[in-house]
């Protein structure tokens, strides 16, 4: 996990806790922003939607402005395909700890400006101008975390968003229930579907979960994907290729050491 230049796709019990939390984090974001401002930020289609409303109903400008904050989900891919797709077609160390890093930046700073009043009433309906910040760095970090999570897993597991997941599901409940797996063995298919669910099942608990909180305390329940992140960059210094490096350089130091002639 964490380790040399490869992905995360491959199926380990390690990289299973990543993939769950990172789509626990996801529900979590999701139901944030939905109860703080009335908008789901991971789903960039929502926000096409809501600007033809408001060019419908005569509010082009404010459809403009809906219809640019995806833009920053954007940007949160672009930053995480230089930070981790590039380097990986280099053949480069992915630079997971700083992607991790930026996660934690940008959920603290929500939710600093959030209890600050910096973003108006939590729950109320949206006002533009001041939920646009808001909702652009909730984008940006779930822009972030969906560009990680497609290029450190292989495009096999996305995290923000479960059309594409639920898609794979049901495809891959025919495959077992009429023996169409192809090359693929039967095992390795129903293994894939449990993940399936398993991803699925981590966003509703984190959106369920979050959302009691969100209601309870409002915009500190950011802290929740802010500590989250936070995990996911610890263990990513923990299982970083440096690390190993260096352990290994002071565990044949010490080594030598010990067998040394007596002087």
């Amino acid at each position: 996990m964490f380790t040399g230049h490869g992905n995360l796709s491959y199926d380990s019990t390690k990289n299973r806790i990543v993939w769950l939390s990172l789509s626990f984090q996801a529900g979590t974001i999701n139901v944030g922003g939905f109860l703080a401002a009335q908008r789901f930020v991971t789903h960039t289609t929502g926000f096409a939607t809501f600007f033809g409303e408001s060019v419908a109903r005569g509010n082009f400008i404010a459809g403009l402005g809906l219809l640019s904050v995806p833009l920053f989900f954007l940007l949160g891919s672009m930053l995480a395909g230089y930070l981790v797709d590039r380097r990986i077609i280099l053949n480069q160390k992915p630079l997971y700890s700083l992607s991790f890093f930026l996660m934690i930046f940008f959920m603290l700073l929500t939710t600093w400006i959030g209890v600050s009043d910096g973003f108006g009433r939590f729950g109320v309906e949206l006002r533009l101008k001041e939920n646009y910040f808001f909702l652009a760095l909730l984008c940006l970090t779930s822009g972030l975390q969906n560009g990680l999570v497609t290029t450190a897993f292989g495009a096999t597991i996305r995290t923000t968003h479960l059309t594409g997941v639920t898609t794979d599901l049901g495809l891959g409940l025919i495959r077992i229930f009429f023996n169409a797996t192809g090359s693929h063995p039967r095992t390795r298919e129903v293994k894939a579907n449990w993940m399936r669910f398993s991803i699925i099942t981590a966003f509703v608990l984190g959106s369920l979960f979050s959302g009691i909180i969100f209601l309870k305390t409002e915009f500190w329940g950011f802290l929740i994907p802010t500590g989250i992140s936070t995990g996911l960059w610890l263990l990513s210094l923990y299982h970083g290729p440096e690390r190993a490096q260096r352990w290994l350089h002071l565990f044949h130091h010490k080594k030598t050491k010990k067998g040394a002639p007596i002087r």
